[in-house]
């Protein structure tokens, strides 16, 4: 059973609309997180009680500390967003099941939309071999210099064409046809519904991070449940994103439900 610490806020600054970089202290998560897992924060204030789900960005076990980049979405995010430096939260962590990279792969395709992004950059941290990066966002994209720094072959998407090409993260990923060996993605549903679709002409079994929304975080109440069907099993189960995910076989997520 996961235990609830208190964080120290080391870091919160705005870096696009809406969006805030935070680096909290928290050496007890920091030493078992992996790639793609999240953690409950708690505003812990009147209506707001209930933890607020936020995917982590970055571990350092060196210094103890969890890096998270999340968008402003409600007032209990928003509340989170006006933490500062010194300030203190409680946070339930490391959750889910993250990223399996166990399997080494040549060519590693990392497709990310929204703030399903900044997951993605840890996961970029530890894979070895060549790492193609496709970053999708509205107007501003976002960790487009760290993913470069980490020596990743980066391309950028977004809505407006404002920046790089026009259209998402997954129409990119068409035009550029990269070698690909294994496919990681996180984003909304529609997204990962795309990046299945491509992942499947490819013979590939891409795993995608979901983003239901959860209230619990923990399993107990059921309200990030999707369908899933496992290979060999004659029908779907409902599996819990908190719990069970939120990482998932691209093809054993029931799409068309």
């Amino acid at each position: 059973m996961k235990s609830i610490h208190i964080a120290e806020i080391i870091k919160n600054q705005d870096i696009s609309e809406n969006i805030y970089d935070m680096t909290i202290l928290v050496p007890e998560i920091a030493k078992e997180a992996k790639a793609g897992q999240f953690i409950n924060v708690y505003t812990g204030k009147g209506e707001y009680i209930l933890p607020r789900p936020i995917s982590i960005c970055g571990i350092d076990e060196e210094k103890g500390t969890i890096r998270m980049v999340f968008q402003v979405v409600g007032k209990g995010t928003e509340l989170f967003s006006a933490l500062k430096a010194g300030d203190t939260v409680k946070v339930l962590g490391p959750l889910g099941n993250g990223y399996d990279i166990s399997e080494k792969h040549e060519n590693n395709v990392l497709i990310g939309g929204g703030i399903g992004v900044p997951p993605l950059l840890e996961l970029a941290k530890r894979l070895e071999g060549k790492k193609y990066v496709f970053i999708g966002a509205r107007t501003n994209p976002i960790l487009v210099d760290e993913f470069k720094a980490l020596g990743a072959e980066v391309y950028v998407a977004t809505d407006d064409g404002s920046e790089g090409f026009k259209g998402n993260s997954v129409q990119l990923v068409r035009e550029i046809n990269p070698v690909v060996d294994a496919i990681y993605s996180c984003g909304p549903k529609i997204m990962l519904k795309a990046v299945a679709d491509w992942a499947e002409e490819k013979g590939i079994k891409a795993q995608v991070s979901m983003e239901e929304r959860m209230a619990c975080g923990i399993g107990a109440c059921v309200g990030c449940a999707v369908k899933i069907k496992k290979e060999g099993e004659s029908d779907w189960s409902n599996l819990k994103v908190c719990k069970d995910g939120p990482v998932f076989l691209s093809n054993e997520v029931v799409w068309n439900e």
